[in-house]
């Protein structure tokens, strides 16, 4: 018997076969299923909903898909938004399998979806590549900006996150 994943009771439609399909291609990339069991329960707010959206950036999904992104895989938000949670966990991998052997942590697995430049750097890298695009996303992120001064590291995000590690599942993270 597989070992419980966190947050597998959150699935509400197709429980087994997206818990397998999970566990499946978190084995092709080479990384814990909890880890991506935890970015998409941030991603999708707890709700692990295919059609979950964004009204700002219509970011879709369970990793919230940028439209930009969606379409460099192939594919558009709104045909992500009409899959089921098994069948876009194919394009979850698709995305994620250019992260293959640099997702050492669960960070990393949140970073490559969060801010994929970020990941392999060291923890004082700043995220955005001028002083005008780190205050946007201090400001579009301000739980991420630990210190409120407009600006977030990947240490202030790998922080933030680490907060969503359910009871139990410490040891796997």
């Amino acid at each position: 018997m597989e070992s419980k994943l966190p947050f597998e009771e959150k699935i509400k439609q197709n429980r087994e076969a997206f818990l397998d399909r999970v566990r499946t291609i978190s084995k092709q990339m080479g990384i814990r299923p909890e880890w991506l069991m935890l970015a998409m329960n941030i991603e999708t707010a707890g709700t692990f909903r295919a059609d979950i959206q964004n009204p700002m950036s219509r970011a879709t999904g369970l990793i919230q898909f940028m439209p930009y992104t969606a379409i460099g895989l192939g594919t558009t938000c709104e045909n992500l938004k009409d899959m089921t949670n098994v069948q876009q966990l194919d394009y979850v991998l698709k995305y994620m399998k250019t992260y293959s052997g640099k997702m050492n942590s669960f960070e990393d697995v949140y970073l490559s979806i969060f801010y994929p430049v970020a990941v392999g750097k060291p923890d004082t890298y700043q995220l955005g590549v001028t002083a005008e695009m780190r205050r946007k996303i201090a400001l579009q992120n301000p739980a991420y900006d630990q210190n409120k001064d407009a600006v977030v590291t990947k240490a202030e995000v790998k922080f933030a996150i680490r907060k969503f590690i359910p009871k139990g599942f410490e040891g796997v993270f």
